[in-house]
């Protein structure tokens, strides 16, 4: 067996949310338990910390794990979804698990999985957990991948929980109110284990306060425990964060989002020294801050892809994304503002859209995944909010096209969805 034959193995033998929605999505459990008794309960050889929550997953995941390789510790990450190579969703101090690791693991024990029928998520858990069993991490720092209380994460008992926010997205899976969702990911909060919330609101406070004293868990509510005191974008990327206890600190990561996460991110950097027992030093978290993208091969997040014309991407991907990214690319400059833009089905695309500038020329498009709302459909609705562009049938098509009519006083941004920035980062590798 091939790599290439294990990953379409992974994605035809068993459902992947990320290529057909719904469908693919699986409550409970019992696979998860099942697989996890198969493998021996790998993630009891390391630490873990949990990591839920709306947006800001992947940030205060890659943010913490660069942290913690800087404070000399050997480190796990688990993430999802890869943006170009399935193998960016499991690495140890940055590097992704081996093609050859996948494929032995796939071939050996595909026959386990037949009667069972795992979906891709749960198999991919299973990989990532055994794989740092495997590789004898010190920690390993685990992002949930839809919910909370029955994501397939969620057989771990970590020694921090974090939920970075709650606002309205999967609701179909999650619930219609923000305290529903709240509930769901207040799951991953276990008997005992201190808790860090990123960002409340009156409904979420309750659930979260209520569930943490049910389990005996200490809360920190990030929110009302500012780290960060202010921050200042600088150029050509980057952040200047001014703290409480740490001075000032340089981020390589650039959205204005990244203030919230920062204060989510060091107050939780507080209960790893101080409840948790781990060894972080000033030095290392100025040096992990500073090198996210470097150390854990971070991308996506207002990653800035070439200066004349400014190209942007970004993976914000839901209403409460882009009440960031619209204020932050209008405060750009630029003499043309063009969008390659497209989304998923499950997504409030109307919303998203009547936060987008105006003045904006937009590349309507669609991701390469079955999810995808076609082009004409999305430059339909684009219209009916005066916004104005011609569809193209892809992302590097219409990619392209913004870069043929641009001049290097203009600024190209492409998001609206993960798998837009993914189409458009595999394009320009190849």
């Amino acid at each position: 067996m091939t790599y290439s034959e294990a990953i379409k193995f992974l994605y035809n033998s068993t459902p992947a949310f990320e290529r057909v929605g719904a469908s693919a999505y699986k409550e409970g459990l019992n696979n998860t338990i099942a697989l996890d008794r198969h493998f021996g309960s790998p993630h009891r050889d390391y630490k873990t910390i949990h990591v839920a929550g709306t947006n800001g997953k992947g940030s205060c995941s890659h943010t913490i794990a660069s942290i913690l390789q800087k404070s000399g510790y050997r480190v796990g990450l688990y993430t999802s979804p890869h943006l170009i190579d399935f193998r960016e969703r499991i690495k140890v101090n940055g590097v992704c698990i081996s093609e050859k690791y996948v494929v032995d693991f796939v071939n050996n024990e595909r026959e386990f999985f037949a009667p069972l029928h795992p979906s891709f998520f749960e198999i991919t858990t299973a990989m990532a957990f055994d794989y740092f069993s495997h590789e004898k991490v010190d920690v390993a720092v685990v992002e949930v991948g839809l919910g909370g209380r029955l994501d397939c994460t969620n057989i771990i008992t970590p020694i921090l929980s974090i939920i970075t926010n709650i606002s309205f997205d999967h609701t179909q899976f999650l619930g219609n109110t923000l305290s529903d969702i709240a509930r769901e990911k207040a799951g991953i909060i276990k008997c005992g284990v201190p808790v860090v919330i990123g960002e409340i609101t009156d409904e979420t406070k309750l659930v979260f306060t209520q569930k943490a004293a049910s389990t005996c868990s200490k809360l920190i509510i990030a929110e009302e425990s500012r780290e960060v005191t202010s921050s200042t974008p600088i150029l050509p990327i980057g952040r200047v964060y001014e703290t409480l206890h740490y001075g000032t600190i340089h981020g390589d990561l650039s959205g204005d989002y990244q203030e919230r996460n920062m204060n989510t991110v060091l107050n939780a950097v507080g209960q790893l020294k101080e409840c948790c027992g781990l060894h972080i030093t000033y030095e290392a978290i100025r040096e992990g801050v500073a090198n996210v993208a470097l150390s854990t091969g971070l991308m996506g997040r207002w990653q800035v892809l070439g200066h004349r014309p400014l190209i942007v991407c970004d993976t914000g991907h839901n209403v409460a994304g882009w009440s960031y990214l619209s204020k932050q690319i209008v405060r750009q400059q630029y003499r043309t503002l063009r969008i390659v833009f497209g989304m998923v089905d499950d997504k409030d695309i109307s919303t998203v859209m009547s936060m987008l500038p105006k003045e904006a020329i937009y590349y309507w498009t669609a991701p390469s995944t079955k999810r995808a709302i076609p082009s004409g459909k999305v430059q339909e609705i684009g219209h009916s909010h005066a916004l104005h562009g011609d569809s193209f049938a892809d992302v590097p098509t219409a990619y392209e096209s913004a870069m043929c009519s641009s001049s290097p006083d203009d600024m190209i941004f492409i998001g609206g969805s993960s798998y837009v920035v993914a189409d458009l980062l595999s394009y320009l590798r190849s």
